[in-house]
């Protein structure tokens, strides 16, 4: 808020007028994503969210607050109004960022973060698969993303099914990808410090401190059967231990009333 000092010839007392605050720039937000092809929509929820993959990694990687998780949104260097993003990458995942601005923006503004993300994935369909092997490698290098990820379930659209780059001077570098004794094939992504592991029903997310995957809803919920299962486990052992406590009860009433009987026989012998 500004003040302004008129002083008039008459009077010279000031009059102080406020002058209202310049009005905040409004949010630039992208235009909503471009709708998909039926088979690159498909492919991207069965492969990632229908198995619950940006919860997961989202609870795994760290804090919710700084961490984010995200898909499907626009990616660009900065706002350029009146376009839209450069990509929407079917996986996003970027550390020490704010999440709330990604969802307020309708996408990931590289300026307004701060910093590129730090890894993205792309699922393999056949509307997508030459753009995402010839041309999204260069954009996301350009863009300064430390590991671009692709991953085909059956290999036929990508020629591979799985396939990782680690940025170096401005070009995706291989890594590594080795094959299981189950046929899966395994790489290591060491932004997430995760193993990527294409299987036969799908993408796993493995913990190389662990070798298991990361968390997942199968897992809350089994751990959450077995956890009844102990508590009932426990119930019937306690209803069994007081059905044992009220059988010694009853026999131990039982003795006792003997035993009285027995003394009221004896004493009226003695008496008799």
């Amino acid at each position: 808020m500004t003040t302004t000092t008129i002083t008039t010839t008459a009077n010279t007392a000031a009059i102080a007028v406020k002058t209202p605050p310049a009005a905040a720039p409004a949010r630039f937000r992208f235009p909503d994503p471009p709708e998909r092809e039926l088979d690159e929509a498909m492919t991207n929820y069965q492969y990632v969210h229908l198995v619950g993959s940006p919860l997961h990694l989202s609870r795994h990687l760290g804090s919710r607050d700084t961490t984010l998780v995200g898909a499907d949104f626009w990616l660009a260097r900065g706002p350029r109004p009146g376009t839209t993003g450069l990509r929407c990458p079917d996986l996003l995942i970027a550390f020490d960022v704010d999440p709330a601005a990604y969802f307020a923006t309708g996408g990931y503004l590289i300026t307004e973060q701060g910093k590129p993300p730090d890894f993205v994935l792309e699922v393999a369909s056949k509307s997508t698969a030459r753009v995402d092997v010839d041309q999204k490698p260069a954009d996301y290098a350009g863009l300064g993303i430390p590991e671009y990820w692709r991953f085909d379930k059956t290999g036929e659209f990508h020629d591979t099914r799985l396939a990782g780059g680690r940025l170096v001077d401005g070009r995706y570098e291989p890594i590594p990808i080795e094959e299981l004794p189950d046929g899966s094939l395994q790489g290591y992504s060491a932004v997430l410090n995760l193993y990527l592991r294409a299987e036969q029903d799908g993408l796993g997310w493995y913990d190389p401190e662990t070798g298991q995957h990361i968390p997942t809803f199968d897992d809350k919920h089994e751990a959450q059967l077995r956890a009844e299962a102990r508590v009932e486990q426990a119930e019937a052992h306690i209803e069994q231990a007081e059905a044992r406590a009220e059988q010694e009860r009853a026999a131990r009433l039982q003795a006792e009333a003997q035993v009285l009987a027995l003394q009221e026989e004896l004493r009226q012998l003695r008496d008799g």
